[in-house]
């Protein structure tokens, strides 16, 4: 049988998702708390990577168990097992083919930016004292969704086969001196998000113009584009999934 989790997770203290030799990541801890539960060693799938120290307000994982489950007590278990940075909110079995990675149809993503000094957002947004011009932001950001090549944006020799993707959202918003980021595509690339982020920066700041944004765009070369914005502001916030791959 099939099961996916449904957790959330602050990024601060790990290596990202994916396991990794010699660094301490969500996947390995989760991978031994649910091992050590249900007495079996357990290989868990997510449905795809964060960086080092990139949070998640929703991640999909499944994983394979041959033995009914009580998931209202299994979620429990979890939690109590599990460090205080990692929450679990559902573990439910689903169609035996459904996939964690393969099946997503989109992923959310947030990117929070604070401007003026605050000790209480160190962890989990962006201090950018700058003044930013978001009308500029945002035209540059309605360019991503007829683009599709984003190779410009992604991190160099990595192993993918298409750099194609396929924004379906990208929206800069702000609240007094505080900026949010949402971007939706059925995939990203890896350090896509803090990539686009980091040059829309440079477009708030009028140090890139719109032509310039397009040409960096049509480039393919990460090196014309401006650099990653860190990863303590980035947030993974929701992973769709068809109904029909889902049922059990």
């Amino acid at each position: 049988m099939r099961f996916f989790i449904d957790l959330s997770y602050k990024g601060a203290a790990y290596h990202g998702w994916q396991n990794q030799p010699n660094a301490t990541t969500v996947q390995e801890v989760l991978e031994h708390a649910i091992s050590t539960l249900l007495g079996e060693a357990i290989k868990i799938v997510g449905a795809g990577r964060t960086d080092t120290g990139v949070h998640a307000l929703q991640m999909i994982a499944h994983f394979n168990y041959d033995e009914n489950i009580d998931a209202e007590q299994l979620v429990y278990k979890l939690n109590a097992f599990l460090p205080p940075d990692i929450s679990i909110r559902s573990v439910k079995q689903v169609n035996v083919e459904a996939h964690a990675r393969f099946d997503a149809l989109s992923r959310a993503y947030k990117y929070y930016v604070h401007q003026k000094k605050d000790p209480f957002k160190i962890d989990s947004s962006y201090y950018f004292k700058p003044d930013l011009d978001i009308d500029k932001m945002n035209h540059a950001s309605n360019l991503l969704l007829g683009h599709k090549n984003f190779k410009c944006f992604s991190r160099t020799h990595t192993d993918v086969k298409t750099y194609n993707c396929d924004v379906k959202t990208a929206i800069w918003e702000r609240n007094g001196d505080h900026l949010v980021f949402t971007i939706e595509a059925d995939r990203f690339l890896r350090n896509m998000v803090r990539a686009i982020v980091g040059t829309m920066l440079e477009i708030g700041q009028g140090k890139m113009t719109e032509k310039e944004f397009r040409s960096v765009l049509d480039s393919q070369d990460r090196s014309k584009a401006g650099p990653s914005a860190p990863a303590h502001g980035l947030f993974l916030t929701r992973i769709d999934y068809p109904e029909s791959k889902l049922m059990p």
